[in-house]
C-alpha cells in the first residue's frame, strides 16, 4: 500500500466492544504518524480493551481498525507486521538469557540473524541491560523485565508502538530510560501510544491527548486545546482530566 502524508497510523471507526457492558462504544480516533499520543480515562473507561483490539488480541463487535492504512480485520498479517504492542504485565521466558529472548523473538518476525544480534545488542546496551547479559530472565526485576519487554517489542523496528501503562513498576532511572527510547523512536518517524495513570508523564511526553469515559473519546487535542474545554481555571493536565471526567 502506497502511504500518503496524511494517512493515520492508527484509524478507529465506530470501534465497539461489549461484556454484559459496553466496554468499548462507537469509538472514532485517528492517530497521526509520527506522534506521540497518550488515551487517558479513569479506570474501566475503555482504553485497555481498545489497544487489546488494535493489537489483534481481541475481536471487535463491530467497527473497522486500520493500521497505517491497511485493515487489520482483512490483512491482519500485514498490519501487525507494522506495529508492537506491550501489555502492562508482559510474559517473558524465565529460562532465557535476554539475548536469547531478543533473539527468539526477532526469529517469530523473520529478521535476519545479523541484523537482528545487531539490534538486539543496541537495545540491550541502551536499556543499560548488556551487564545482565548471563542471567537468567526469572531473576530480574519488574522494572527490569519491562525493560527487557520493550526491547522485544522494538526488536523489529515497528512504525507504530502501542503501550499499556509501560511505566509501572519502574523506578525513576529506569522510567527516564523508557521515556527517551520512546521520544528517539518518535524522532525517527515512528509513532507511539500509550495509556498512563502517571498524568505527569503524558503531559511532558504526548503532543496529543485522547480522554474517553465509558467507551467514548470525551475529549482530544493538545493540553492547551484540552484546557480550553475546560470551564474553569484547569493547569495541569490533571486538573483538566479531573474536570473534563467529573459526574455529570
Amino acid at each position: 500500500m502506497n502511504l500518503t502524508p496524511t494517512t493515520p497510523a492508527l484509524e478507529l471507526s465506530g470501534l465497539s466492544k461489549q461484556f454484559g457492558r459496553p466496554a468499548v462504544d462507537q469509538l472514532n480516533l485517528q492517530v497521526r504518524r509520527g506522534e506521540l499520543y497518550a488515551l487517558l480515562g479513569p479506570n474501566g473507561a475503555g482504553k485497555t480493551t481498545t489497544l487489546r483490539m488494535v493489537a489483534g488480541l481481541l475481536a471487535p463487535d463491530s467497527g473497522s481498525i486500520r493500521i497505517l492504512g491497511t485493515d487489520l480485520a482483512s490483512e491482519p498479517h500485514v498490519a501487525k507486521q507494522k506495529l508492537a504492542y506491550l501489555p502492562d504485565d508482559p510474559m517473558l521466558y524465565n529460562k532465557l538469557k535476554p539475548f536469547e529472548y531478543l533473539e527468539f523473538v526477532a526469529g517469530l518476525w523473520g529478521m535476519p540473524a545479523q541484523i537482528a544480534q545487531t539490534k538486539a545488542q543496541e537495545l540491550l546496551d541502551w536499556l543499560d541491560l548488556s551487564k545482565h547479559a548471563d542471567e537468567l530472565t526469572e531473576g530480574f526485576s519488574r522494572g527490569m523485565k519491562q525493560k527487557l519487554a520493550l526491547a522485544g517489542a522494538l526488536i523489529h523496528s515497528p512504525e507504530l508502538i502501542i503501550l499499556d501503562e509501560p511505566l509501572t513498576g519502574l523506578d525513576a532511572a529506569a522510567a527516564r530510560q523508557v521515556k527517551d527510547l520512546l521520544l528517539r523512536h518518535v524522532q525517527a518517524g515512528g509513532t507511539v501510544i500509550l495509556t498512563t495513570h502517571i498524568l505527569d508523564v503524558a503531559e511532558r511526553l504526548a503532543e496529543r491527548i485522547g480522554i474517553i469515559q465509558n467507551g467514548k473519546l470525551i475529549a482530544e487535542g493538545t493540553l492547551d486545546e484540552l484546557r480550553s474545554q475546560t470551564s474553569h481555571g484547569a493547569t495541569t493536565l490533571e486538573d483538566v482530566f479531573l474536570q473534563l471526567t467529573e459526574p455529570t
